[in-house]
């Protein structure tokens, strides 16, 4: 059982009129600072089996997408890939603004990672960056296979359960499902506790992020997914894919020929869920990639 400490504190940030996210400080403040957000559908406090391994020896701010994790559900009109991007240089300028300015390395994945990557020079306050499993494509035959594959995990995901009696039950769903085979033990039980909260009834359990909304924003990332420039980031940044030869969990992994302007490696046996399945290898990717920069 994975049992997420208490944080050393919280911040929150309002986003818009009607929303706030919660920044929470983990780890060793006199350490170098990493940023740490998450994929569609899920919780930060999810990673904490990665995570964890960070914190002795650095400064952890992380956060919930909007309508995800701790924050509450707001408008299902603002859930979508131009709002996230606000979203984030928001809570960049409130970390600096509120536990001081210092270089600070965004660890995202997925749909945070392609939200950063749409950060410009102007808005992106990160010395660096290292991506986990960005949805990327380029225009072309790859576009179509990407765009078709987005299509059924949308329609897939507008049609699964959203209500569990229990916890137990939606752990059990999830242990059939082929996406979560590899993952370490315990990480079932902490998605349970860290994607579910109480229904208003009382009675049974609902998804934090509807999956409505998780649905809306596959929709938009095939739209944006291929007017990512990697020639034109304005930190240093590495993308960390899954494993190509294996069958994806969410979408097909980044495209070995698109990787010529940014460094770029992938984790054996590993799917989408990579940091989920092999946390230890996803902290050495970081610790690596920091001493390349020296920003340990």
């Amino acid at each position: 059982m994975w049992e997420i400490p208490e944080p050393r504190s919280v911040c929150e940030v309002r986003l818009d009129e009607d929303t706030v996210t919660t920044l929470r400080r983990h780890g060793n403040p006199d350490g170098p600072r990493l940023v740490l957000s998450h994929g569609n559908g899920l919780a930060i406090d999810l990673y904490y089996p990665f995570w964890s391994r960070l914190a002795s020896d650095f400064d952890l701010i992380v956060y919930d997408l909007r309508n995800h994790g701790w924050n509450t559900v707001g408008a299902r009109e603002k859930h979508n890939v131009p709002t996230l991007i606000r979203d984030q240089e928001r809570i960049l300028e409130a970390i600096d603004r509120h536990y001081g300015a210092k270089p600070a390395i965004g660890v995202f994945h997925s749909a945070s990672a392609l939200v950063s990557l749409f950060l410009s020079a102007d808005s992106n306050s990160l010395a660096a960056q290292i991506l986990f499993d960005p949805p990327l494509c380029k225009p072309g035959a790859s576009q179509r296979q990407f765009d078709d594959a987005a299509e059924r995990a949308a329609a897939l995901t507008r049609r699964r359960a959203s209500r569990f009696p229990r916890q137990e039950d939606f752990i059990e769903l999830l242990s059939y499902l082929p996406a979560f085979t590899r993952v370490v033990p315990g990480v079932l039980e902490l998605m349970a506790r860290t994607t579910l909260r109480r229904s208003a009834n009382g009675q049974d359990y609902e998804l934090r992020c509807p999956r409505e909304y998780e649905a809306q924003i596959m929709d938009y990332v095939r739209s944006f997914s291929p007017l990512v420039d990697l020639g034109m980031l304005p930190c240093p940044t590495k993308i960390v894919g899954a494993d190509p030869t294996l069958p994806y969990a969410y979408l097909p992994t980044v495209d070995f020929g698109h990787m010529m302007t940014v460094e770029y490696d992938f984790l054996p046996e590993t799917t989408h869920y990579l940091q989920l399945e092999a946390p230890k290898a996803c902290v050495a990717e970081v610790r690596e990639f920091l001493d390349q920069n020296g920003l340990l």
